[in-house]
């Protein structure tokens, strides 16, 4: 998919870091852009910082893991552009994993946002892509962390791997319908997903305070750490955009990461190797 202008993308996570970076570049490139999140404060806020980029910018409150509200914001992207043709499924949350103390509420959570979300976004608007026949993309949102187990035992990686996966399948299934996948994963950006428990439904619990000397919360600090010095939004933006236009499944930002992946496929290998000897 190399032309933009005139077409419609639809952004899940749409109201602050990546997603809004992606909002602003499709933007940027002549797109009618339908932002999608959870939080309705930021969510308008967000549209208004990118109406000066055209007049063809909105905002729908949805809760990716409620399927229901996801074929809400559908209907509302449809009623308001007609066709969509990009569906970036970005929303994403994280919470604590480990081996002590492992939270039912916490992993419910996190898969039901960083995986059943992206499968609510395809599944409500995969038979419209197809039905409209002017081709389309989707772009999945995963992270390095579905490439690698660097954070141990943890939600976040299982929704990730996930994703990676499902993305992989989908890919060659859209191919003969002229519909692109990529899957975005990057290791440490500057958003907010480590504050991500300020939209954590009722339904889920409270996530539990972490003991400050624990392994846990030692990891938590670090990632903070990391986040903060991480790569702009804006960047990550930039290369889904390359990478659409190139129809690249995987989607890379952080050149540093390839050893923690290079470590993982020769292990791979070396274990093919033993069957085959």
């Amino acid at each position: 998919m190399r032309d933009f202008a005139g077409k419609t993308a639809f952004v899940t996570g749409g109201a602050s870091g990546i997603g809004l970076a992606l909002g602003r570049a499709f933007a940027q490139a002549g797109m009618k852009v339908m932002l999608a999140d959870i939080e309705a404060e930021a969510l308008a806020a967000a549209v208004k910082s990118l109406a000066v980029s055209g007049p063809d910018i909105r905002g729908v409150a949805c809760d990716v893991a409620d399927p229901a509200s996801v074929e809400h914001a559908a209907k509302t992207s449809f009623d308001a552009f007609g066709k969509v043709h990009v569906v970036c499924n970005n929303a994403g949350v994280a919470a604590a994993g480990g081996i002590d103390n492992i939270s039912l509420d916490n992993w419910r959570w996190v898969l039901d946002v960083n995986l059943m979300g992206v499968l609510h976004g395809i599944r409500s608007f995969l038979p419209h892509i197809r039905a409209h026949g002017e081709g389309g993309y989707i772009v999945n949102t995963a992270s390095m962390a579905g490439m690698t187990g660097g954070l141990g035992f943890s939600p976040y990686t299982a929704s990730k791997f996930a994703v990676v996966g499902m993305s992989e399948g989908l890919a060659a299934q859209l191919k003969p319908f002229g519909i692109g996948v990529s899957v975005l994963c990057p290791s440490y950006v500057r958003t907010g997903i480590g504050e991500s428990g300020r939209n954590r439904p009722e339904r889920y619990g409270t996530a539990a305070t972490l003991d400050p000397a624990s392994p846990a919360a030692v990891m938590v600090a670090e990632i903070a750490r990391r986040l903060e010095a991480g790569l702009e939004p804006d960047a990550v933006a930039a290369r889904v955009l390359k990478a659409i236009r190139g129809d690249e499944l995987y989607v890379f930002t952080h050149a540093d990461s390839r050893q923690a992946v290079d470590e993982r496929f020769a292990a791979i290998r070396a274990a093919m190797d033993e069957v085959a000897g």
